[in-house]
């Protein structure tokens, strides 16, 4: 429908149409998930009641089907919605009714959770929304609950109750906050009751919640409401000078684009290190017109001190962020770092009397007292998170909250929910509980690895086994195509994860792919840069590329070739070491890295003269480095033997020539796989273990150093070549 100007008109009739009742609801919760402007990531609920056959008695009863705790509308399918039965639910009002000291922040409120279970229809394990008494004690067949911008903009505008009536008439009745539940629940009923015209609530500080008999309409309608709203607030805006006087008007210059990036790239693996003390950030940067717009305004710092207002948000963004009054016309980077380290340490001070001063007897523990969000003039934001996708979301929230706080200050002025209101939220012990039964962090969480040599072999094989313990992982490779590939593989396999950021620069999800050419330190700077863009640092690097030159027949090998192998296999290992330990000093969290030597570094062997003794001193290399560069990072090795299946380095016309050296039989148009096994089988024959090595038996070594099981293990190479005994230390 053209008329919507703010929002996205996607409904099918004829894709609705062909679907079951249960299934429409679930079309019409992802098409509205889809759209950031209707609801954020997570954010928001919906509801259908419907008639279903009872699994007991045959009889037809009406069923709530309704968006379950947790999950996300956009991406939600059936079994992410709950089912209870409508009657039993309406039986628990007079439960509720009865117990002491009944209330939105009780106890009573809380054991109200718990009795949804009993009302569950036909076995369904989805457990229950706390904003389930909101949809079923409306008394209408279709509810839509959105976090919308817009809305929120006039639900945390000082004024809200009259705006709510100027923009809505009586179609939307105005109630002051509560916090979700059934309280909240019983308080809409009323409404609903009471106003029997009415077609919706705005809900003080939080959201928008509609209703309809039909799922279409409810659906129009919920986009017709945010549609007014949205106008309303961009002719206030435009009225007020637009982006020209926004938040009070431009105080900062931002920096070039490529200057932008330079700064950031430079401090953000030491203010990752800052903020990771306690446990490791993954960060998301978002530096576009509209982030810049904000932080480089007059009123940011006011804005910013008063933190979010819909629950929802700061459950991410926390009570407030850390605004830094940086000035970047002077581009001086440690006089921002200066003011970032004094900064976090007030926003520390903040957060726990913030805790103290609103904590009760049985709340949790502090949590991390560190900022998720980190605002800097003329640069933007940095946001925080336990992985990729949580930063991601983290940013597109306190996008959403910048965007409340323009269209609050455009209509009227922009509050925050009380402090004690927010804490209640943050430290709901339901939501305590929620976190304590998720299951534990994989080993490598919270970890970025860099792996040099993942676009093929045994690089590629190690970035799927590392991504498996929780790594993020980024693909380096000379060959760029290649690592884009591997960095593909990883992200359709595990997802890209949730959350939108803004920029571009870290679009990114658990894998990126980059090119970089371990000859030459300003190609592996610009790498580790770029990590530093789309991560805030690095955790552990694993040097799997290497180089195989031959010797002619005559066992010659030309001065070029044995000057490329061992740029490649020594000196480009030595250049990734010293690069990289630059940013590990400035990040000051404790490193790993891993470089590849050989089997052979031990074994002489006729014919890969420039190879083995390059592999000696990559041998010797991680014994120095070791040394180098500890206490923060451990240094190891992994030696394999030959690994000829699925190894770049051993073409076609290698394992043939191979096969001719040993005098293994073959034909030419035999299939190279055929070749291939041959070979392999032929090396694994020489080992006391007589298996073929695989790029998977070396890269559970490269696992086993970098992960805490090997904490203690640094300076050592292991050897993964089935049993040679020529190898055998002496």
């Amino acid at each position: 429908m053209s008329s919507f100007r703010h929002v996205n008109y996607s409904w099918d009739d004829a894709k609705a149409a062909s679907l079951d009742p249960v299934a429409r609801l679930v079309y019409r919760s992802n098409i509205l998930g889809a759209d950031q402007r209707i609801t954020n990531t997570g954010g928001g609920n919906t509801s259908s009641k419907i008639l279903e056959k009872d699994p007991l008695t045959g009889k037809e009863v009406e069923v709530l089907w309704v968006k379950g705790s947790g999950g996300d509308l956009r991406t939600s399918l059936r079994e992410n919605f709950s089912s209870l039965y409508q009657s039993k639910l309406m039986e628990l009002q007079p439960l509720y009714a009865g117990m002491p000291g009944r209330g939105p922040k009780t106890d009573a409120e809380d054991k109200m959770v718990a009795m949804y279970t009993h009302t569950t229809f036909n076995l369904n394990p989805r457990a229950s929304s706390i904003d389930t008494p909101l949809h079923s004690f409306i008394p209408f067949k279709h509810v839509d609950h959105m976090h919308p911008n817009a809305a929120i903009s006039v639900a945390a505008s000082r004024n809200s109750v009259r705006l709510t009536q100027e923009i809505f008439g009586a179609e939307v009745i105005h109630t002051p906050w509560l916090r979700p539940g059934f309280e909240l629940g019983l308080e809409m009923e009323k409404i609903c009751k009471e106003n029997p015209n009415a077609k919706g609530i705005i809900m003080g500080q939080h959201g928008l919640i509609n209703w309809a008999n039909d799922d279409r309409e409810c659906y129009e309608l919920t986009l017709s409401l945010i549609e007014k709203a949205a106008n309303y607030i961009e002719a206030k805006y435009e009225a007020k000078g637009g982006h020209a006087t926004v938040f009070g008007g431009q105080k900062y210059i931002s920096l070039e684009e490529g200057q932008r990036r330079a700064v950031l790239a430079q401090i953000l693996p030491w203010l990752r290190g800052q903020v990771s003390q306690k446990a490791r950030f993954i960060g998301t940067v978002q530096d576009d017109d509209t982030i810049r717009r904000f932080v480089n305004s007059q009123d940011a710092p006011r804005l910013a001190e008063l933190g979010t207002s819909c629950p929802d948000h700061f459950l991410r963004t926390k009570i407030k962020p850390l605004y830094v009054a940086w000035d970047p016309a002077t581009g001086d980077v440690d006089s921002l770092k200066g003011l970032l380290k004094d900064g976090l340490a007030k926003y520390r001070d903040d957060y726990g009397a913030y805790y103290n001063a609103c904590k009760h007897p049985n709340s949790p523990k502090m949590r991390d007292p560190n900022p998720t969000v980190i605002l800097i003039p003329g640069l933007g934001m940095i946001a925080w998170g336990k992985d990729k996708s949580e930063s991601r979301v983290t940013a597109e929230f306190y996008n959403c909250a910048v965007e409340v706080m323009r269209g609050a200050e455009a209509i009227d002025e922009y509050i925050a929910l009380p402090q004690q209101e927010a804490f209640d939220i943050e430290y709901w012990l339901l939501e305590e509980a929620k976190l304590q039964r998720m299951p534990a962090e994989k080993e490598l969480a919270r970890q970025i690895h860099i792996v040099i040599g993942a676009g093929s072999g045994i690089g590629k094989e190690t970035a799927h086994r590392l991504v498996k313990e929780g790594a993020h992982i980024v693909a380096v490779d000379l060959n760029q195509a290649a690592a884009e590939a591997t960095a593909k593989e990883i992200t359709d396999k595990y997802g890209a994860g949730i959350g939108v950021a803004g920029s571009g620069i870290s679009g990114c999800g658990p894998a990126i792919g980059l090119a970089a050419n371990i000859t030459d330190r300003a190609s592996i700077r610009a790498m580790l840069d770029q990590v530093a863009l789309a991560y805030g640092g690095f955790d552990a690097i694993e040097v799997t590329a290497g180089i195989f030159v031959p010797s002619d027949t005559t066992g010659h090998i030309p001065d070029e070739k044995w000057a490329l192998t061992f740029n490649i296999n020594v000196t480009g290992s030595y250049f990734v070491a010293d690069e990289a330990y630059k940013t590990w000093r400035e990040q000051g969290l404790r490193g790993s890295l891993v470089l590849t030597t050989s089997a052979n570094a031990a074994v002489a062997k006729k014919g890969s003269l420039a190879y083995d003794t390059s592999k000696a001193a990559a041998n010797h290399l991680v014994r120095e480095l070791a040394m180098e560069l500890a206490p923060l990072v451990r240094v190891n090795g992994v030696a394999p033997a030959t690994v000829v299946q699925g190894s770049a380095m051993f073409p076609r016309d290698r394992v043939i020539g191979s096969l001719a050296k040993y005098n293994i039989a073959y034909t030419d148009d035999e299939a190279t796989e055929s070749l291939v096994t041959k070979l392999a089988q032929f090396y694994a024959d020489r080992t006391l273990t007589k298996s073929p090595i695989t790029p998977a038996d070396q890269a559970e070594a490269y696992f086993l150093l970098v992960s805490q099981r090997l904490s203690k293990t640094t300076g050592q190479v292991i050897t993964v070549d089935g049993g040679l005994h020529e190898a055998f230390l002496r």
